[in-house]
């Protein structure tokens, strides 16, 4: 229900599930529970609250943070504009790094207008998915967006010799849509 709540713009549902669920004696809160809360919590920008249910999850709960819950972290201060907590976060983390933490930070960048930083990012990022075009996409708009046009089509041309292309969406309910329309016909 938590997850179903944060992904759906119930957010603050979300947290007053969350806290009803931490009042009731043999109620078990597991990792995806966690996950949910703080997934809630990113999109409410309930920084402080964030931060308390993810040292809540260790320190009572005693659930082991996992990348996805750093990832939230990382996105839920991103988000806030406090860039350098994050990055600081990053680098004192105890566990193995993917892409996602890294693209929660390049996200922030973005939504920040932080070059310098969204730069550093963007090179691991890199490095963890070299064939990913994603974030060469996002630094090239950032370039622009603070009028760094050589920058920006200096990485379209590297991601050009690369053949770095985007991956074209996809519509699962349009493919869906189509097939079931195509049964009905069929029926009549």
């Amino acid at each position: 229900m938590i997850f179903g709540y944060a992904n759906h713009g119930y957010s603050i549902k979300a947290i007053e599930l969350f806290n009803e669920m931490t009042e009731k004696k043999g109620c078990e809160l597991d990792h995806l529970t966690f996950t949910a809360v703080l997934t809630a919590c990113c999109h409410a920008g309930m920084v402080d609250v964030g931060q308390r249910i993810f040292h809540l999850m260790s320190e009572e709960h005693e659930i082991e943070p996992r990348l996805e819950h750093y990832a939230c972290l990382v996105d839920l201060i991103g988000r806030a504009g406090e860039l350098v907590e994050a990055y600081e976060l990053i680098r004192n983390m105890p566990i193995k790094l993917n892409s996602f933490v890294w693209g929660a930070l390049l996200g922030a960048c973005r939504n920040h207008g932080n070059v310098e930083l969204a730069e550093i990012t963007a090179k691991h990022v890199s490095e963890l998915e070299h064939k990913s075009v994603g974030s060469s996409l996002l630094m090239s708009s950032l370039y622009s967006d603070n009028g760094n046009l050589g920058d920006a089509e200096r990485l379209k041309k590297v991601m050009k010799k690369k053949r770095l292309r985007r991956n074209v969406g996809c519509s699962w309910i349009g493919i869906t849509t189509y097939m079931r329309c195509a049964e009905i016909r069929n029926q009549k």
